[in-house]
């Protein structure tokens, strides 16, 4: 199994299968990461990803029923495990802690 550190791309993808709930399938992940952080997200490098959640023990997967308009397919749908919780909090922890300690800094001259 790899480290348990959650790298920034791995970070958004959990966090967008926590915003999807009942959702989270490849696709509509792919398609929420894009809308929200406005660059492209490759199908391939989100499974790639997602294996690699579910390696960690921070999301697992079930199948969903097969319907027609997948010509009979099932989605893989994907949910956030207490590790995988765990983990965002303490990633969201690290990012204040360090946010914080930065003297005198703004945003607003960006």
């Amino acid at each position: 199994m790899k480290g348990t550190n959650l790298g920034e791309f791995e970070e958004l993808v959990l966090l967008t299968i926590a915003v999807l709930l009942n959702d989270a399938y490849s696709v509509a992940i792919c398609d929420e990461l894009e809308r929200q952080t406005k660059r492209s997200a490759k199908l391939g490098v989100v499974h790639a990803v997602l294996n690699r959640l579910e390696e960690k023990g921070y999301v697992k997967s079930k199948l969903g029923e097969a319907t027609q308009t997948r010509g009979g397919k099932r989605k893989r749908y994907y949910t956030v495990t207490s590790a995988g919780k765990s983990a965002l909090y303490k990633a969201k922890e690290l990012r204040d802690q360090l946010w914080s300690m930065i003297p005198e800094f703004s945003l607003k001259a960006i």
